[in-house]
């Protein structure tokens, strides 16, 4: 196991897995006395973003200020490059990584051991420079297993104590990947399944697995009219459910659909984001869509539009009523939007950060802040939305209608995942350590 490494000059003995009470309605009454006991519960992080796939946390006491030394709890080497983000469930930290040729997932304590690794496949792959690699996608957990895919099309489930339960690969059984650069999708865990989009030149595929048996549940032919490099989504599925409705949001290959969790089946669609009159060949969609109580906003590609959508069109909802409002450019190149508090936030590549009303898409404000390369998704904690640029600089930025960074922090590291908050620390994942950053 390797050493974590410490900032502080000490060695501290961290324990970030603070526990919460339950709601009342969780609360017991021991048999032979009045005392009542709560169950305690840990705070999570079980997919790329977040807990609710929005980039949301709902953290109080979170760091604005650090450097590589200054607030960092600890810093632990990591054995090579990824663009993964991290997951955390109680005591433990989940990781996809580059190590050597090999590719691997890590299973890190919260106080920066690493407890276990192991073999995915062999034979990494580069692309963009060192902008993205097979270990691109980030690993999804219940609590119980975790799962991890690979741009090789490698898919494995295993326990919390490193134990395989299973693993295929998606190329084989469905395909071999056809795409300018390399798989980036991000399985989505709901219940007792695993959502996947295949979305290449070889395939547009919507897939459903079972969560324990990596067995096919359904899978849909999704249908576009796209060519070229718009045949190609390095983008993941997402879930829209509230009271009335709950479906899956796919968005690549020149259009945004919706599907059943049943059967996979369409339920509408939306085009509008590459022009049919100046039809761009290298439209290919990267950042993902993200989705709030009776909206769902829809990022592009290269500066085109972004759209807000209702949630319950049917068939083609294209410049229809279902269409709320419509951005027509300033899109985020690669980072998914944000919504909070009914405004939406979005990164643009080079750090401009735009801000919009979420219900009329009236554009409130746009500022500059790093001026860098921006890959990650910001994500949003106590009055605060946190962007990570390529070069380790993240900037916080106060949210609300009036545009104020309160803080620029650098790590002086490559970054390309995007930041996590659990229990007071932030999470941060460059392609050389793993920190974690605490007041």
């Amino acid at each position: 196991m390797k050493k974590k490494v410490f900032t502080n000059g000490a060695t501290v003995i961290l324990s970030v897995v603070t526990l919460i009470f339950c709601i009342s309605s969780c609360a017991q009454k021991t048999p032979d006395t009045d005392v009542e006991v709560t169950e305690a519960i840990p705070k999570n992080w079980s997919q790329w973003r977040g807990p609710n796939n929005g980039g949301i946390s709902d953290e109080t006491d979170v760091p604005i200020q650090w450097s590589q030394t200054e607030n960092v709890r600890w810093r632990l080497p990591l054995p090579g490059e990824a663009a993964a983000t991290p997951v955390v469930w109680g005591d433990k930290i989940f990781l996809t990584s580059a190590d050597g040729s090999e590719l691997v997932l890590m299973c890190v304590s919260t106080e920066g051991e690493e407890l276990w690794k192991r073999t995915l496949a062999q034979g990494n792959r580069t692309s963009r420079g060192d902008e993205v690699n097979y270990a691109a996608p980030s690993p999804t957990t219940d609590g119980e297993h975790i799962w991890a895919f690979l741009g090789t099309g490698d898919l494995a489930c295993y326990d919390f104590e490193g134990n395989p339960i299973w693993q295929t690969n998606l190329e084989e059984r469905y395909g071999k990947f056809r795409l300018g650069f390399l798989m980036s999708m991000t399985p989505l865990l709901d219940k007792d399944k695993l959502y996947l989009q295949l979305i290449h030149s070889n395939a547009w595929l919507v897939l459903a697995l079972d969560k324990m048996t990596g067995e096919e549940i359904w899978k849909h032919d999704r249908k576009s009219d796209a060519t070229r490099e718009c045949e190609h989504a390095y983008t993941s599925p997402i879930l829209y459910r509230d009271a009335e409705r709950e479906f899956l949001v796919v968005h690549g290959a020149d259009y945004v659909t919706a599907h059943n969790l049943e059967d996979g089946s369409e339920i509408w669609r939306c085009g509008g984001l590459n022009s049919r009159e100046r039809y761009n060949p290298s439209f290919r969609l990267v950042a993902s869509p993200v989705a709030t109580e009776g909206l769902i906003v829809v990022p592009s590609a290269k500066n085109g539009p972004v759209l807000g959508l209702a949630p319950s069109g049917t068939g083609d909802i294209t410049e229809t009523k279902w269409q709320i409002w419509k951005l027509q450019r300033g899109t985020p190149d690669v980072p998914s939007p944000l919504i909070h508090d009914g405004l939406v936030y979005l990164c643009r590549e080079n750090g401009d950060l735009i801000c919009l009303d979420a219900e009329t898409g009236e554009q409130l404000y746009r500022q500059r802040t790093h001026r860098h390369r921006h890959r990650s998704s910001p994500i949003y904690a106590n009055g605060y939305i946190y962007l990570t640029a390529r070069d380790g600089v993240v900037s916080v930025v106060k949210a609300g209608r009036e545009f104020e960074i309160v803080a620029t922090n650098s790590i002086n590291e490559a970054v390309a995942a995007s930041p996590v908050i659990v229990d007071g620390t932030l999470y941060l994942r460059s392609y050389d350590a793993l920190y974690a950053i605490g007041q």
